[in-house]
């Protein structure tokens, strides 16, 4: 199952402007490719960022959400953001849902 992560955090929070944020950034990705393992992760499919809102959207094809939830405590995107984590459906499957109803 497809989820999204929206993942918000302060000005002054941002890895552009605090050392300790930088340094959680910087190793993010990898740190979510190793610990991922533990957590019925399958993939995390894209990791994007919108620098002037101060958010991160990462899709992840999860069994669980709360796998999620603790993926973002262990590698820290919970020290610096706050985090929403949204189940999401393809288009294309939602349309062939409605027509087999």
């Amino acid at each position: 199952m497809l989820f999204g992560v929206f993942a918000i955090h302060s000005p002054e929070l941002c890895p552009l402007n605090n050392e300790n944020s930088k340094k959680i950034f910087m190793k993010l990705r990898v740190n979510m490719e190793r610990e991922m393992k533990k957590y019925n992760i399958n993939k995390i499919v894209e990791f994007y960022m919108s620098v002037l809102e101060h958010e991160w959207v990462i899709v992840i094809d999860a069994v669980h959400a709360h796998d999620i939830e603790k993926l973002c405590i262990d590698v820290g995107i919970s020290s610096l953001s706050t985090v929403k984590i949204v189940p999401l459906n393809l288009y294309d499957q939602t349309i062939k849902r409605f027509e087999s109803e």
